[in-house]
């Protein structure tokens, strides 16, 4: 039986790094534009909404193709509100306007506007076919940035954040390390409500092997200006 996907493009206005993050353009498409074009290729999804407290960016995800079936609540807005309950009111609040149940809710943060449809669909595939709880998307960590090469600061001493750095000489001793880049999250309607998280019991990956920028700060956004640039990282 075919399984009913819901996308949700976590979309609020409140960005503090940079002003209206989400409305920022690259390439001369905003970011939430950039996620109604990828969506666009991917048949898969039945239903695309974005989650938003912000009126101008309803208005530009309703241009991009995106359904706007609700205004994010204000005590779901700030900066520390958890993706966890954004997507759990997304999920609830959608099914009860359609009276309609969804099997799996894909969140694509706007902020990784690198993403090919090819990696959307990947994401799927593997979570369908491996009967995972969640499938999210992950980049290799640069070996300069791995943890056992991190300090922390307390006042005016240092130390290393995890002590088996001092054992450290060579970066060869380093186990690959990967972090999450924003790309996809595919995650099942009973590992959101029932467990109550993002990662589940059983959780996999999809490694991303070509270069992804998650925007924070305006030097990630001329970051990302530069690499579109410099290459079609839009082609599917």
């Amino acid at each position: 039986m075919k399984k009913k996907i819901l996308a949700v493009v976590p979309a609020r206005g409140g960005s503090k790094g940079v002003k209206l993050k989400n409305l920022r353009k690259i390439g001369g498409v905003s970011l939430v534009g950039h996620v109604g074009r990828v969506i666009a290729g991917v048949p898969e999804i039945d239903l695309a909404i974005v989650s938003s407290d912000h009126p101008d960016i309803i208005k530009e995800s309703l241009n991009v193709g995106l359904h706007a079936l609700f205004i994010r609540p204000e005590a779901l807005s700030g900066d520390r509100v958890s993706d966890i309950e954004v997507l759990t009111h997304a999920l609830l609040e959608v099914e009860m306007q359609r009276n309609e149940q969804f099997d799996i809710i894909l969140m694509l943060q706007p902020t990784s506007p690198m993403r090919h449809s090819n990696d959307i669909k990947e994401t799927l595939r593997k979570l369908i076919e491996g009967k995972y709880d969640s499938v999210f998307t992950v980049s290799e960590t640069d070996s300069k940035s791995h943890p056992l090469k991190q300090f922390v600061l307390d006042g005016d001493l240092i130390n290393y954040y995890d002590e088996k750095g001092a054992e450290i000489i060579a970066r060869q001793q380093l186990k690959s390390t990967f972090h999450k880049n924003g790309l996809v999250y595919a995650i099942t309607r009973e590992c959101l409500l029932e467990q109550n998280t993002l990662l589940g019991r059983k959780a996999s990956f999809v490694v991303t092997n070509r270069p992804v920028v998650n925007i924070d700060t305006e030097y990630d956004i001329d970051l990302t200006e530069y690499i579109f640039m410099k290459k079609d990282v839009t082609k599917c």
